[in-house]
């Protein structure tokens, strides 16, 4: 293919020329259409050379290919015989063994990994004071949470490197590039490729598997903040530092198992300076298609961690919680797009439901005593795809402060006013999103909501975001 497409060029340009020539010349001249002919041979002939010296090497390294693996059987052979015989059979075989090995290892991705840049940016109007925002009725969640400052605001811009490293492991780093010029390690990891029998295992910081929206990066999210439940039980998104396994179930229906065990240090948690495991999760994931128009998926999820001294402060009075943190999570998403989305319309249903339940005691003003919390916290999103390029979306978010009992203000140590911001609500909020995307690449969106995080002010919130992605970035999950 590639020799007839050089020899069309030629004589194409042979063409041409000769063309010019007698167009000068109506007489045309033999001599100078026998010198064009022998250009063409000429060409014809180096061409035919390279294309026989590029097969001959194609030829070469297959062969060393195949003596490669000859050679690692060959010594696999030796080494099942007496030690005295198996040793020159082993050296020998050694060079080429390792010679397959780097060139397995010098692939295209062993100098060349995938590299992509996500910008984004925001511009924000809020109605209240974001530096007041809190989630009455529970203890302030470390990490970023609320709707962010005012006016123009560099989001965070996530740079992601990631490759094979070898024919069993593969590797992954996520930056975030903060506006505050700030760069947080948000993912850094090694995975697993060839377990076999459905068996993968993470090590490393990553995404905890907890939950739907929790192993997402943001810029994927269909609105622009987190929901209430995230911001208030794990601070944002749950990324520990520790191994995490997931199983794949051999069947036609998807049905994944997966288990973490991680240092302990991230919300709800926080560094308790100890040995060993801090925090443990556990989940499950089952989806499947219903007909050829619609999509499911369902999980369940269970965090168990541990809080020593996780300090706060609550009508600038400091106090400190000591005990123990466990999260369950529901999640769900139905998809549909009709016939396989042939008229570029979908419609995505996702909800999840979490509950936190924490058991320890609370010091404070040099007191100390129990405190026992069971909150819960829910959201409910839809997102419909009216035309090839646009979207638009509702949420409503709420949490249940529940039942919180203190030690210290039952005994009558404390009065409830020593903690305004434990004082029971319920926090709510909804969100309205269009957004238009010109190609895979990019997203411009725009999103109002109305948010009743605290009784005493309901805040008015818009925004305009951009969403630019650069580079080769992979595929994101269901």
């Amino acid at each position: 293919m590639f020799k007839q497409t050089v020899l069309t060029a030629a004589l194409a340009a042979a063409f041409a020329a000769s063309h010019c020539a007698h167009a000068a010349d109506p007489a045309g001249n033999d001599k100078e259409l026998a010198a064009i002919r022998a250009q063409i041979q000429e060409m014809k002939t180096s061409y035919e050379a390279r294309l026989q010296a590029l097969e001959q090497r194609l030829q070469e390294a297959q062969a060393a290919v195949a003596q490669a693996q000859n050679a690692a059987a060959a010594a696999q052979t030796a080494q099942a015989a007496p030690a005295a015989a198996a040793a020159p059979a082993a050296a020998v075989a050694l060079a080429p063994a390792a010679a397959a090995q780097s060139a397995s290892a010098s692939g295209a991705n062993a100098f060349n990994p995938a590299i992509s840049l996500v910008l984004g940016g925001t511009l924000a109007n809020l109605s209240q004071d974001p530096g007041a925002y809190r989630f009455q009725g529970f203890v302030p969640p470390e990490g970023e949470i609320g709707p962010g400052a005012r006016s123009f605001n560099l989001g965070e811009s996530e740079m992601t490197i990631s490759a094979n490293i070898d024919p069993r492991f593969a590797g992954q780093a996520t930056f975030a590039i903060t506006g505050e010029n700030e760069i947080e390690v948000e993912e850094a990891y090694v995975r697993t490729r060839a377990l076999g029998n459905g068996l993968n295992i993470k090590a490393g910081r990553f995404m905890s598997g907890i939950g739907y929206l929790n192993s997402q990066h943001a810029h994927t999210w269909d609105f622009v903040d987190a929901p209430f439940a995230y911001q208030a039980f794990f601070g944002g998104q749950y990324k520990p530092d520790g191994v995490q396994a997931r199983w794949l179930a051999p069947l036609d229906t998807f049905l994944e198992f997966g288990a973490e065990l991680a240092s302990g240090r991230n919300f709800p948690g926080n560094d308790r300076n100890k040995n060993g495991v801090g925090a443990s999760t556990v989940f499950a994931h089952a989806g499947g298609d219903v007909g050829a128009s619609s999509s499911w998926r369902a999980g369940l999820s269970w965090l168990r961690t541990r809080a020593s001294e996780r300090g706060f402060e609550d009508g600038g009075m400091p106090a400190a919680f000591s005990g123990r943190s466990q999260v369950v999570v529901v999640d769900g998403v139905w998809k549909w797009a009709p016939d396989g989305n042939a008229t570029q319309r979908n419609f995505k249903l996702q909800g999840e439901w979490m509950q936190r339940r924490e058991v320890g005691s609370l010091a404070a003003m040099d007191a100390e005593g129990g405190y026992r919390s069971r909150q819960s916290g829910w959201y409910l999103q839809g997102v419909y795809q009216f035309a090839p390029n646009w979207r638009t979306g509702l949420r409503y978010d709420r949490l249940s402060a529940g039942g919180t009992r203190i030690d210290l203000v039952d005994a009558g140590v404390l009065d409830a006013a020593a903690f305004p911001s434990l004082a029971a609500y319920d926090p709510r909020r909804t969100s309205l999103t269009v957004d238009y995307s010109p190609s895979e690449f990019s997203r411009l969106r725009l999103q109002v909501a109305r948010d009743k995080a605290r009784p005493e002010a309901s805040d008015n919130q818009l925004y305009l975001q951009y969403i630019m992605s650069i580079g080769a970035h992979a595929a994101h999950n269901f």
